[in-house]
């Protein structure tokens, strides 16, 4: 007994020493971002993005001491552009970026070009609450994410309508097509290089593209053109059927959303699966609006957050990713009162009192569970360069 006494003891004091260190290192992080302020670069295109920033940086305030300036950007790759002229110039301390809201191909360049601080994500106490064997945690657009970003929600291609005014439902990019004949100039979508026309595009190409597992591979430009094809035969179609005769294209998500509630659209898309169910319950969308996706799936990924290799106050920065990814923060995030953002946590992680901050949400516009559960993957980022530059030289104005 004495033997499996001492063996127990000598267990739980290894255990504690692999515990206490980065559990004092946190607490160290947590010290050394007290009273700094961070510059967080995140997309300003909707005002309950906005509202919601804005109370996570009274909360990073009152927890840590931290001022969290929301920089406004319209364009993550104008930020990563900055950040790359920045290392250029040897501005290797002190950048303008602390924390950054990224993904895709703005997260691949700056990873491939070492201009990101970490791995940090697997110093974030919070982290754990995520389920980290998860592919969409692990790749981001199929490139590995290695600590180099840490998770903040999930998002999957929604497409929503007015329910008055549709009663055949577009399901596949083929019924599309003879939607926009029966109703011609009441669909668009924004030009690429925007993110949701050219989430758009990529969607289409699911569709048509022969062998779709193709997607998940590196991009063959020699065979590009033979690839995708039958998508430039179905856009040279739409487009003359869409809003403004195609002429003009909406300029983004929130202008896409205004057309709807204007009337002037009866079928649009979001990248938000909760957004028409939040947008409905504050107004900015008519009560019959409905949400739903293709018959196939629809492609689906999760955003992140990074901090630049340069930033000033790294510290103060995992703090506040740390943060988003708190019961508190992600279930504010979830509600569609506020954002309406999908948690990334995973809820069997979370004990009772964690899960009694998620509300239970309901509402007629907010896709099914059926819905949700059709999710493509992300084509591999390398098609994404050769599927931006096409469409430019096809159809940019």
């Amino acid at each position: 007994m004495r033997g499996l006494f001492a063996f127990g003891l000598f267990a739980l004091i290894i255990s504690l020493t692999a515990v206490l260190p980065a559990q004092a290192n946190w607490q160290e992080i947590e010290q050394q971002a007290d009273g700094q302020t961070v510059y967080f670069n995140a997309w300003a295109g909707s005002e309950n993005i906005n509202s919601y920033i804005r109370w996570v940086a009274q909360r990073v305030k009152q927890e840590h001491g931290i001022e969290l300036k929301h920089v406004k950007i319209s364009d993550t790759a104008n930020v990563v552009s900055r950040i790359i002229a920045e290392h250029a110039s040897g501005r290797e301390q002190g950048g303008s970026v602390d924390l950054l809201w990224v993904n895709g191909e703005n997260f691949r360049t700056l990873k491939q070009a070492e201009l990101l601080y970490g791995p940090f994500a697997e110093e974030l106490p919070n982290l754990a609450l995520t389920d980290q064997q998860s592919a969409s945690l692990q790749y981001d657009f199929s490139e590995p994410v290695a600590g180099m970003e840490s998770p903040w929600g999930g998002a999957q291609l929604t497409f929503y309508y007015d329910s008055e005014r549709i009663n055949q439902l577009p399901r596949l990019m083929a019924q599309l097509l003879e939607f926009a004949k029966r109703h011609p100039g009441q669909f668009s979508y924004p030009a690429p290089p925007d993110f949701y026309g050219t989430t758009f595009i990529k969607q289409a190409l699911w569709e048509w593209m022969d062998d779709p597992a193709l997607l998940q591979l590196p991009a063959n430009p020699e065979r590009f053109q033979q690839h995708t094809a039958a998508l430039w035969r179905f856009l040279d179609q739409l487009h003359p059927l869409m809003w403004r005769g195609g002429q003009v294209q909406p300029n983004g998500a929130g202008q896409m959303q205004q057309l709807v509630n204007d009337g002037e659209l009866t079928l649009a898309f979001t990248f938000n699966p909760n957004e028409p169910a939040s947008s409905v319950e504050q107004g900015r969308l008519p009560d019959s609006v409905r949400s739903y996706t293709f018959a196939g799936g629809t492609i689906a990924n999760t955003h992140f957050v990074a901090i630049p290799f340069n930033s000033s106050v790294p510290q103060a920065a995992m703090v506040v990713a740390n943060f988003l990814l708190s019961p508190e923060a992600q279930a504010r995030k979830a509600d569609l009162n506020h954002w309406g953002d999908p948690s990334i946590l995973d809820m069997r992680k979370l004990d009772a009192e964690q899960r009694a901050l998620f509300v239970a949400q309901q509402h007629p516009a907010m896709l099914s569970a059926e819905d949700r559960a059709r999710t493509l993957a992300e084509p591999h980022i390398s098609w994404l360069e050769l599927l931006e530059a096409e469409w430019l030289r096809r159809y940019g104005k």
